[in-house]
């Protein structure tokens, strides 16, 4: 057996990503994520695929569901000026437990360009998934990687950063201003 290794592709910008965006408004961001089964090369091409948009997209995370896979996986990269750090792949994620401390912070999303607004998190959180070569993994993340993984895993319920913004008069406001419709917007209450 050879050594697994991560899955990398280029971190640039292409004129033609592979996968298209979904945005606020589009009934394919809130539907929830089918498990995956089978871990294989299929996979692991929408894996690069994804890794490919979202780098284009100059995004530090990216859900299946927005870019109309229905599927539990997730890629994340926190350094994608860094050619050698690789991105961290995340399938069927599990969050464990998550920290008492909450903390507020400001979010964006690829399917909401231009919006940023702070949403409360748990500080840490402990999450549970298979790498991209099947292996069971479990990770205890703090600080940009735990909100991350956090607002990333929403996607995989249907849910998005904006459902969580508790300062509904800013909300409003700020996706008139990009053009989004307030009513696609589905509170979700804050569960601590």
């Amino acid at each position: 057996m050879t050594a697994a290794v991560a899955i990398q592709v280029a971190k640039k910008k292409l004129a033609k990503p592979p996968l298209d965006l979904h945005y606020l408004g589009d009934r394919v961001l809130r539907q929830p994520a089918k498990r995956i089964s089978r871990i294989d090369d299929e996979l692991r091409q929408t894996i690069r695929q994804m890794l490919q948009t979202m780098y284009s997209a100059d995004g530090i995370g990216l859900a299946a569901p927005q870019v109309g896979i229905h599927k539990q996986l997730i890629v994340i990269d926190l350094e994608p000026e860094d050619e050698q750090a690789p991105p961290l792949v995340l399938i069927n994620p599990k969050i464990e437990r998550t920290s008492g401390d909450l903390e507020q912070c400001q979010e964006g999303c690829l399917s909401i360009p231009g919006v940023y607004l702070d949403v409360e998190r748990p500080e840490i959180v402990e999450v549970s998934y298979k790498d991209e070569n099947g292996r069971p993994q479990r990770l205890v993340a703090d600080g940009l990687l735990a909100r991350c993984i956090q607002h990333e895993m929403d996607h995989l319920n249907g849910v998005l950063f904006v459902d969580r913004v508790e300062n509904r008069l800013e909300l409003n406001e700020a996706l008139d201003k990009k053009g989004f419709a307030v009513q696609a917007v589905r509170p979700v209450a804050q569960v601590h």
